[in-house]
């Protein structure tokens, strides 16, 4: 069987985390799992995760991404260990780590460990401390904004790379500049925004919904208008002075699909199902926003991680991502800048009654569509080998 190129996010304490974000779509997947009281990762499972990830890959640089729940809560003896493993099964490769945090329990042993060893951390942050922690709280209900911030001052004192990550959602999306600004002067160049939209499912099936479509979505979920207007007004700042000095990745990913290159993250690719997630126990799931009984593909302590990979499941599972688009979409003039994004958020009707439009559709559009010019002339210079940032002469 032939391998192909693919990223598993581990979640090496599933969904256990020491906070309670009101928006979180992974905490309640202890459902899956229950009578489970420890969820930490086991030498066994974690020797054949590393070791099977390394073999798959025909590539001399291998990613891990570390996630949860809150992977800090395994302690750095794990990591410590985690290392020792890829160490070990290497061959040669180089190995490359990221890691996703809430940062609540960075110190200095953590951030010294993750300079020395080269670990990408992703830290989370919603935007300034009224606004981080209006849904970003502990689980006894008190405010994490301090806490995290702590955390990302040992960051910058060991000069860890890391990058912010934040969570768009119907709160926060009404201070795009609030949000942008916050970020980029007190945090990193280095920013991605995430929108919240999460569904009132049945039977825990991301299949079957609920009746009424438009309004399926939890209270704190994004509204796709307000997303539009978020990034346009983002962008519209970014555009003007930031362009080669702070780097949003929707931003990034949209530049490469204008000029024609193929998108670094599942979300805007045409295909998906190369972005898998193995939790605490080996179970493997075709994606982390897939972690249901009808989407696990197996379990590494039976079956090889290449396998479940390069499975019929599995790429029936990618393939549905572009064989799966309504006609409105095929139709649409930013098809080849969006694909119809994540599969997951297909769950509203197109304006002629056609199943599968993505509920945040209008949000996308208004982006893409805001931004054409500007990517336009960005894309011009990268083809004549010129900065793209060269577009802020227009506004001089």
């Amino acid at each position: 069987m032939t391998n192909r190129p693919f990223q598993i996010l581990a979640k090496p304490i599933g969904p256990i985390c020491n906070l309670g974000c009101k928006y979180c779509f992974y905490l309640d997947k202890t459902k899956f799992y229950r009578g489970v009281k420890n969820y930490r990762m086991s030498k066994r499972v974690l020797k054949r995760f590393i070791k099977q990830k390394i073999e798959s890959l025909n590539t001399d640089i291998v990613p891990f991404s570390w996630q949860g729940g809150e992977p800090t809560l395994l302690g750095l003896d794990f990591f410590k260990d985690v290392v020792k493993l890829q160490t070990r099964y290497s061959n040669g490769k180089i190995i490359q780590n990221g890691f996703q945090t809430n940062g609540v329990l960075l110190n200095d042993r953590w951030c010294d460990f993750f300079a020395r060893n080269n670990f990408l951390v992703g830290l989370s942050i919603d935007g300034p401390e009224e606004i981080h922690d209006h849904y970003r709280r502990k689980k006894g209900g008190k405010p994490s904004f301090s806490d995290v911030m702590k955390g990302m001052s040992f960051l910058k004192k060991h000069n860890v790379d890391f990058n912010v990550l934040s969570v768009v959602n119907d709160f926060n999306s009404e201070h795009p500049i609030a949000v942008f600004d916050f970020l980029k002067n007190e945090c990193s160049n280095f920013l991605q925004f995430i929108p919240a939209v999460d569904r009132l499912l049945s039977n825990n099936d991301p299949n079957i919904v609920k009746e009424n479509q438009e309004a399926n979505v939890h209270e704190w979920s994004l509204k796709p208008e307000k997303y539009g207007a978020f990034l346009c007004s983002i962008f519209d700042e970014w555009i003007k002075k930031d362009v080669g000095q702070v780097f949003i990745q929707i931003f990034d990913e949209t530049l490469a699909n204008f000029v024609g290159m193929p998108s670094s993250v599942c979300l805007f690719k045409k295909t998906c199902g190369d972005a898998l997630a193995i939790e605490h126990n080996g179970d493997v799931y075709s994606c982390d926003h897939y972690v249901y009984p009808n989407y696990r593909l197996g379990n590494i302590l039976t079956d090889h991680l290449n396998d479940m990979v390069n499975s019929d499941r599995q790429l029936k599972f990618g393939e549905h991502k572009k064989s799966g688009l309504p006609g409105y979409c095929q139709e649409c003039e930013v098809k080849f800048a969006c694909h119809g994004g994540c599969p997951k958020n297909r769950f509203i009707k197109t304006p002629n009654g056609e199943n599968s439009l993505n509920y945040l559709c209008f949000g996308y559009k208004q982006f893409f569509k805001h931004v054409t010019p500007y990517m336009n002339f960005m894309a011009n210079e990268l083809r004549n080998k010129r900065p793209p940032s060269n577009v802020m002469s227009l506004f001089s």
